[in-house]
């Protein structure tokens, strides 16, 4: 068997990665020809934990990676794991899959191969009847079902654990008709994922699955946020421990009740939108999506109204973000809450510093000379009157009073609770807990 992997961005190359590595013949595919010969060479355009290490391995083996689209003509299954981003209205922006589509189409049409073309790329519900489907039959001149199989197979992977939920999904979910193409899939992901569930459904359903699942774990984000700004007015009380407890309620469960700044990265704000966007488009008033994505868009401002309220007039005060991921063990600030938080200083005309492991140069390409940049969590920190931790770096849960030592006025607003049992000799604030 062979297998093309179209689209080698966060989901495209895990899978590539991971699929190359376990031996398969498989070839990755991206038109941009710089992305193909780093990758080639087992260089990642972007961070994520074992990705090189699995890259290495498969390219040891049987991988190829290539720019050509037309080269799928030899594959057995095709997934198209290109990028669907949100566009100025809040919807997705199909252009990227449909140029994908169209190239797909010509490249398969002489082909006697019967291929299944496996689409992991999010896209709205009806995006696989209306969309997908005519410009794959029309290019490729076949019919889907009959000459092609056609699958929906979204994906569920976190940014900071694609390796490891590439390998153990905890459920594949296939959508599309029962036809041999299916039944040839299911068997495939039968003997690469044992034990695991695997979903058959519609191609509607199956597109709707992957927004449900997002706007579900954003709206946990958001309400134990909710949460916390209630405890912080009450003396003595602990986000954690509530989030700890009500976690160990098996019909509530402890993942993503982590009180924060708001959540961010690149799925979880986008396919928020797209999917407000879509009910409403449908004739449904989304009313707990849009209380959602409200939470999030205010939580910001209970950051920066703490910061006011402690240093009056922020207008040229120093202030250090230690974090500009949206998350730790990733480079990614796609629609990170660190990003924002800087955006919204510097309209205050805020001297701003920040540091961050891994996302230093990704910060450079926004924000150039207007920000300042330190290598080392002590410079970032010297000089400063107010440090903001955003992101859970695992060095930054190190820090001890002898790191702060060189701030002008010791206040540190600490968004993520990491330096609670530190006593520090500081104006300490940890959001989600109430000051006695």
């Amino acid at each position: 068997m062979k297998i093309a992997i179209i689209g080698l961005g966060f989901v495209g190359l895990s899978l590539t990665s991971v699929l190359s590595s376990k031996g398969f013949n498989v070839i990755g595919i991206d038109v941009d020809k710089e992305r193909c010969k780093k990758i080639s060479n087992g260089i990642s355009p972007f961070f994520e934990p074992d990705l090189e290490k699995s890259l290495k391995n498969g390219l040891k083996k049987k991988l190829q990676i290539e720019s050509d689209v037309s080269l799928v003509e030899d594959c057995d299954l095709i997934f198209v794991t290109v990028g669907t981003p949100q566009n100025k209205t809040g919807s997705i922006d199909l252009s990227i899959i449909k140029n994908a589509m169209l190239s797909l189409g010509k490249s398969i049409r002489n082909s006697k191969k019967q291929h299944t073309i496996l689409i992991k790329s999010t896209v709205v519900p009806g995006t696989m009847k209306d969309v997908i489907l005519p410009i794959l039959e029309k290019n490729s001149k076949k019919k889907a079902g009959k000459d092609f199989g056609l699958i929906s197979n979204p994906e569920f992977l976190q940014e900071s654990t694609a390796i490891k939920d590439t390998k153990f999904p905890h459920a594949v979910v296939l959508g599309g008709y029962e036809t041999k193409y299916m039944k040839k899939v299911k068997n495939f992901f039968t003997k690469l994922h044992p034990n695991v569930p695997i979903i058959i459904t519609n191609h509607q359903t199956a597109e709707m699955i992957k927004y449900a699942n997002n706007s579900f774990l954003a709206t946990k984000i958001s309400f134990i946020n909710q949460l916390s700004n209630i405890c912080q007015k009450i003396p003595g009380a602990n986000v954690d421990d509530i989030a700890k407890t009500i976690g160990l309620d098996p019909r509530i469960g402890g993942l993503f009740l982590n009180a924060g700044p708001g959540y961010g990265g690149s799925c979880l704000p986008k396919d928020m939108k797209a999917l407000i966007k879509f009910a409403k488009i449908t004739g449904v008033k989304p009313i707990l999506l849009n209380a959602v994505e409200d939470v999030n868009i205010k939580q910001l401002e209970e950051i920066i109204s703490l910061a006011k309220r402690k240093l009056g007039n922020l207008e040229s005060k120093k202030i250090t973000i230690l974090g500009t991921s949206f998350k730790p063990n990733t480079d990614d600030i796609r629609d990170s809450i660190a990003i924002e938080l800087i955006k919204r200083f510097l309209k205050r005309k805020v001297n701003v510093t920040i540091h961050d492991p891994r996302a230093i140069n990704n910060t450079k390409n926004v924000f150039k000379d207007k920000i300042n940049y330190a290598k080392a969590v002590k410079d970032a920190i010297s000089g400063s009157q107010c440090v903001i931790i955003m992101t859970q770096w695992k060095q930054y849960e190190k820090l001890t009073n002898n790191d702060f030592k060189q701030m002008k006025k010791k206040m540190i607003i600490d968004c993520r609770r990491i330096l609670v049992d530190k006593q520090l000799d500081a104006d300490y604030y940890a959001i989600g807990f109430g000051k006695e």
